[in-house]
């Protein structure tokens, strides 16, 4: 299929970023799940990142939390914005992959 569905034009990079966002999300929990299964409990997500800070150090932690905050606006329609570009999603992506990567690394560092 060549044209897209009436009505979904520019719903993908949306939906690309929901996604980045998940990915992201399941690698925090899993990281709260090995460290700290108490704030892995708490349902505030703004919370946790916050809590990363004492963890990871406040580099690693608030590129964590800027890039959740950036899919989470992303993610949302705005009528006077554009939907992200392939190459914002592409960039998104490799941060995220590198931030998970990043929580890993700790999650193996702290259960040794």
């Amino acid at each position: 299929m060549t044209k897209s569905a009436t009505g979904t034009r520019g719903l993908w990079p949306r939906a690309s970023a929901w996604l980045l966002r998940l990915a992201l999300e399941a690698a925090i929990d899993r990281y709260w799940l090995r460290v700290a299964p108490a704030v892995a409990d708490c349902r505030s997500r703004r919370a946790q990142l916050v809590l990363l800070r004492d963890h990871l150090g406040p580099d690693t932690a608030s590129r964590i939390a800027y890039l959740w905050w950036a899919l989470s606006r992303a993610g949302h329609h705005r009528g006077y914005e554009l939907a992200p570009s392939a190459v914002e999603l592409r960039h998104l992506h490799s941060e995220v992959a590198g931030m998970v990567g990043a929580l890993t690394a700790e999650d193996i560092d702290v259960t040794r």
